[in-house]
């Protein structure tokens, strides 16, 4: 099974702190925000990583090398221009195979536990949602008997973890689109499936929450 960390983002709410520095290379306790879903996947026996790469790209490469270091193989899309989440999935879709594939974000800190997803999920992605945070109130989707779906008014909040099977991308056309707009579509469907987690979860946005998650450690 393979992984993929999203980190082409230029995080422009962290202000200064990313001026010259890539926000996954932003530490938290001594690591690399992007250190903590590397570890993640790690544990859940994910050996080979794609990780995309966009703004400062170049400095992610060099502090994060081959993945030697860390047991595993990572491998770099690079986005000369930022192609959002659902683009960078799509252009990476030859370095991630034909099997189902796990995508976190580089600025979510969590301990939710990678190995209990399903990894052949009986549809097209399984997604893992949270508890709507002070920061997005009206949420991004409800959960029924396992299934997703999205009203007005959603008492939850896509948790930027899922499994993912190549299938569900199949319609879209390279170029800059957001993960959310396939979601949806999918969706519309009935064909995404999802589960609940009441878990430690921090979405890293601001410098604030760079505060909070390094207190919650």
């Amino acid at each position: 099974m393979r992984g993929m960390i999203l980190a082409a983002g230029r995080g422009g709410r962290m202000g200064a702190l990313t001026h010259d520095t890539p926000k996954p290379l932003i530490k938290a306790l001594g690591n690399y925000l992007i250190e903590y879903s590397i570890f993640s996947l790690i544990k859940a026996g994910v050996c080979d990583i794609v990780i995309n790469v966009s703004y400062h790209g170049e400095q992610i490469q060099a502090a994060l090398g081959d993945g030697s270091r860390y047991g595993v193989h990572f491998h770099y899309s690079v986005e000369p221009e930022a192609l959002e989440t659902g683009g960078g999935i799509l252009q990476a879709l030859p370095l991630l195979g034909d099997e189902p594939f796990i995508v976190l974000s580089s600025d979510v800190v969590t301990d939710y536990p990678l190995q209990t997803l399903p990894t052949h999920p009986d549809h097209l992605a399984h997604l893992v949602v949270v508890d709507n945070p002070r920061f997005h109130p009206r949420g991004d989707f409800c959960l029924s008997n396992g299934k997703l779906y999205c009203a007005e008014q959603n008492p939850f909040t896509f948790a930027n973890i899922g499994m993912y099977r190549p299938e569900l991308f199949a319609d879209c056309k390279p170029g800059k689109f957001r993960l959310g707009e396939v979601i949806r579509r999918a969706i519309a469907k009935s064909t995404i499936t999802g589960e609940h987690y009441s878990g430690s979860w921090h979405n890293v946005g601001t410098p604030d929450d760079l505060s909070k998650v390094a207190a919650s450690l």
